[in-house]
């Protein structure tokens, strides 16, 4: 399983982004594998931004980023979106997509360790 992140670049403050996440691979689509987002930056350790599980129920966020980030996918897909509004300096980041198998599920993990597959990461930077 191989996963793919686009869609990250520059924003000012209060601006927005949107992230994708596609995954190949036997077997891979979203009824089977858990997602998530994680962010890391110089200073700071890698830390999960937001997931959703592959019965797609309520997803987790960090408090950070509730009621600014959606982490959404259709069943069945193979893209999972991290749309990002109202974007702050503090946001900035290299985020990465990351997979792993979790079927039948309504739980996604909030540690990276549970997560095998992982893509390159994708810049966000947010300055004026």
């Amino acid at each position: 399983v191989v996963v793919v992140e686009s869609g990250g670049g520059s924003a000012q403050p209060g601006g927005s982004l949107q992230l994708s996440c596609t995954g190949s691979g036997a077997g891979f689509d979203l009824d089977r594998y858990a997602v998530g987002w994680f962010r890391e930056s110089p200073g700071k350790k890698r830390e999960v931004v937001a997931c959703r599980s592959s019965r797609d129920g309520e997803p987790y966020y960090i408090d950070s980023v509730k009621g600014r980030f959606t982490i959404s996918g259709e069943k069945g897909q193979k893209t999972v979106y991290l749309q990002m509004k109202n974007l702050q300096p503090d946001d900035t980041a290299m985020y990465f997509c990351a997979a792993y198998r979790s079927e039948a599920t309504y739980y996604c993990a909030g540690s990276a360790r549970e997560y095998r597959h992982w893509g390159q990461g994708t810049q966000v930077t947010v300055s004026l």
